[in-house]
Formats: C-alpha cells, sequence, structure tokens
C-alpha cells in the first residue's frame, strides 16, 4: 500500500512509518523541517516537507495514497478536515491518533477505581471536548465514504524508530530526575495510567489499516500502572533514593498545567477490546515497569 503518514518525525508517526516501510508499504512522512529528512530516509520513509496548515498539500497526499495515518497532532482540526476532505468517497482507511488523557480526571497523583471502556465513554471535560469533537469528527467520516478510525493510545513507552524523538511522559520523569537527582511524581503517585508498547503500537495501527472497520474507535493499552510504581522502577535504573511526592502546583512549575495536571498527574485507566476482537491483535509487551527498570535507560 502507498501510505501517508503526518508527524512522521515523531515519536510515534515515525515508528509507524518505519514499521510500515519495513513491512513493504512505500511510506511518506510529513515533516515540517528539511534538516529532519534523513533520518527519515535511513528508514526508507519518503519525506514530505510540510506543515498540517497545508491544506492543498495534505488533500493531495490524500488523494495519491492507498491509507492515511494522522499521528501528528490529536488537536488540529483543520488538517483533519483536510485529509477527510481528500479520501471522500474512496472507502480508504483514515486512521486518527488521540490520546486517553480524553478520560483523565486530573486528580493530582490520587488513585481512582475508574475505567472507561470504548462503547462507553463519559462527557469530555471541558478542557478535553475540542479533542474529543475531532475525534467524533474522524468516526462520522464513515458517513463520507472514509474507512476512518480512531486509534486512542494511553501512555506509551518503548524507544521509537527516530532517534530525535521520545514519548510524551516518562522522559519528562526521567529528565527531572536526572536534572534534580530527585525522582518524583505528581501528588502521592497513586494516580494509575494504562500503558503500551510503542512496537505493540505500530503493530496495531499497521492491521488497522488492512482490517479496521469504518467508525471504530479504539482504546490502545496492555497492562496500567500507578505512577509512584513507575518513579520507582526509574529510581531503581538511576540508582537514586526513593521518589517523592510532589504537590500540584510545583510540578506545574516544570512541567506546565496540561502535563502536570493530565500527562502526569491524572488516573487514564481504559479497557481496549475493538483491536484485540476485530483485528487480532496481542500485545507483546505487558509491564512498562520491567521495561523501565531494564530497558529504559540505554
Amino acid at each position: 500500500m502507498k501510505i501517508f503518514v503526518t508527524g512522521a518525525s515523531g515519536f510515534i508517526g515515525g515508528s509507524i512509518a518505519a514499521h510500515l516501510a519495513r513491512n513493504g508499504h512505500q511510506v511518506r512522512g510529513l515533516i515540517r523541517r528539511a534538516d529532519q529528512a534523513a533520518e527519515l530516509k535511513q528508514l526508507d520513509v519518503e519525506p514530505v516537507i510540510g506543515t498540517l496548515d497545508d491544506r492543498d498539500l495534505l488533500i493531495a497526499e490524500a488523494k495519491a495514497a492507498d491509507g492515511v495515518i494522522n499521528a501528528a497532532n490529536s488537536d488540529h482540526r483543520g488538517a483533519v478536515e483536510a485529509l477527510i476532505d481528500g479520501l471522500a468517497g474512496s472507502d480508504k482507511p483514515l486512521l486518527h491518533t488521540s490520546g486517553s488523557s480524553i478520560v483523565g480526571d486530573a486528580s493530582g497523583g490520587e488513585g481512582t477505581d475508574a475505567i472507561y471502556y470504548e462503547d462507553k465513554l463519559p462527557e469530555p471535560t471541558a478542557d478535553k471536548a475540542a479533542r474529543v469533537a475531532i475525534d467524533n469528527l474522524v468516526l462520522d467520516a464513515a458517513t463520507r465514504g472514509v474507512r476512518a478510525s480512531v486509534l486512542c493510545n494511553t501512555l506509551i513507552y518503548g524507544h521509537g524508530a527516530m532517534k530525535t524523538a521520545k514519548s510524551v511522559q516518562l522522559p519528562r520523569l526521567l529528565a527531572q530526575a536526572q536534572k534534580s537527582g530527585v525522582v518524583r511524581h505528581v501528588g502521592p503517585g497513586r494516580n494509575i495510567w494504562s500503558n503500551v508498547h510503542i512496537d505493540d503500537v505500530a503493530d496495531l495501527y499497521a492491521r488497522a489499516l488492512e482490517q479496521s472497520p469504518a467508525g471504530t474507535f479504539y482504546f490502545v493499552e496492555s497492562g496500567e500502572a500507578a505512577f509512584r510504581d513507575m518513579t520507582a522502577a526509574i529510581a531503581k535504573a538511576l540508582g537514586l533514593g526513593e521518589p517523592q511526592d510532589w504537590p500540584l502546583e510545583e510540578a506545574k512549575k516544570e512541567w506546565g498545567y496540561e502535563m502536570a495536571s493530565y500527562g502526569l498527574g491524572s488516573n487514564s485507566r481504559v479497557r481496549g477490546k475493538h483491536a484485540r476482537e476485530l483485528l487480532g491483535w496481542t500485545p507483546k509487551r505487558t509491564s512498562v515497569t520491567d521495561w523501565i527498570r531494564d530497558e529504559m535507560i540505554k
């Protein structure tokens, strides 16, 4: 297949693009800067220089492709609209990347028993309403002749294909610990996130390109862990002392409102059955704490 991937210089997009190229697909990847092209070419992915604001470019690439993966920005509505317009009436696949902070509770590091399922999502908070509206726009594209799906990733761990790109959450905890010599989590760190390894993510996207029914929403997860357990694993890997609680307001100064409140300070516990039942997806990696302890630092 000829696949167009946005966000190809990123952690998720680059890893997916590389996985598809290794498996014989012709992949074109959208990047913003020409200096990112060489690394992408090493992965056998053809660089396309542009931005998500280049509507005509996105439409042209979508029309020329057999399938499109949007892995650049979950919140850029204009790009999604352009890709849908380019694919309308084609019955080609569009895979849109969302994130499970859409069910985050901004608990300040406290735990929860609440677990969310693909067929029973809560009403979004005001902070996440715009993202959920874009997810719904993608799902509704099925009525316009697009085989569109939303893949809602949880906390992703692992080393990606692009050496210059990192995942969102764990590297921030690691960087703070390396800078300060103290491993910290938001509040008491009892908050829990579902998680998934990047290699399993790439495998799922490849399966969804081929098989996903139109209008399907996927939670992408293969386990879960409390942040205090993940920071304990970081401390062990770095040879540092016990992790410390960090008040939310102090964490915001380091990581900003969005990351401290949702990315690192919320609960996001989800269960996904669609990938397993519809696509035969079987994750190979299921322990984020094992990966942190044994493989994160290299």
